[in-house]
């Protein structure tokens, strides 16, 4: 059912995953996600959809949770077995819209735009009822996800360049009619130029909100970034958080913003 590739993420991006998203690492990127997952999950088990190298799962499973983990490639997979902290991390292979895992959790969630990695719209609704089926009733949903840049492209054009430093160009190349953007990143690593591509489906925050209805999820939280800072209409990214198991009118209050979507 899903046709993201585990060639897409080999040995070699394995490897240098940390090399080529260093702002991944750094601290003041990693630390409020880590305690802003850590706190909603208070004592409960916890499931990372795509869990990569471990970048959360481990520093999750190191403040004493209990944390599992799906993961499509076996390179990526590696890396937190591997890992001198990532014993306690039970990692499957598989995809995320259908691998299960034996029972109940209180938090599953989704970084850093892995729900764009299924291209379909019926894989992101598959990855949503998966989520619901894993979580215990009042458990929470966490997606971190960035909001498409479509009013940057002047008429007739569907190119936008989202990183452009000394040793990485990443540029996004949108098909509309579609709803797909594709991801081009070209690194001067060790002298040599490395290039990476990867097609995604985009997704506004109000989609995203009817797959959670259609799962039996609410959504209770909405936040441009892990820090908690409002989520506006120049927002250019949302950490969203629904719960299973509450009505609507329960999550007045709960720091939802207005989706400018």
């Amino acid at each position: 059912m899903v046709n993201v590739a585990d060639t897409r993420f080999d040995a070699w991006v394995a490897e240098h995953y940390e090399v080529l998203w260093p702002e991944l690492f750094d601290p003041a990127t990693l630390e409020p996600a880590v305690e802003f997952l850590a706190e909603l999950a208070a004592d409960r088990r916890v499931l990372e959809f795509g869990v990569g190298t471990g970048r959360l799962a481990i520093p999750l499973a190191g403040r004493g949770l209990d944390v599992a983990g799906i993961e499509l490639s076996t390179a990526m997979a590696r890396r937190v077995t591997d890992h001198p902290d990532g014993s306690p991390v039970m990692v499957t292979i598989g995809d995320f819209a259908t691998t299960r895992i034996d029972g109940r959790f209180g938090l599953v969630y989704l970084a850093r735009n892995t729900i764009t990695n299924l291209t379909t719209q019926a894989e992101q609704i598959a990855a949503f009822r998966n989520a619901a089926a894993h979580l215990q009733q009042g458990g929470h949903f966490v997606i971190e996800n960035y909001i498409p840049q479509l009013r940057r492209l002047p008429p007739g054009e569907t190119t936008t360049v989202f990183s452009s430093t000394a040793d990485h160009l990443g540029f996004e190349v949108y098909d509309i009619a579609d709803q797909i953007a594709v991801s081009q990143h070209i690194w001067t690593i060790d002298g040599e130029l490395k290039q990476f591509s990867s097609r995604h489906r985009y997704v506004w925050p109000s989609e995203l909100d009817l797959m959670a209805e259609l799962a039996g999820l609410t959504l209770c939280q909405r936040w441009a970034d892990w820090d908690r800072s409002p989520f506006t209409v120049e927002s250019r990214s949302h950490i969203s958080v629904w719960q299973k198991g509450i009505r609507a009118a329960e999550t007045i209050g709960t720091g939802a913003a207005a989706d400018p979507a």
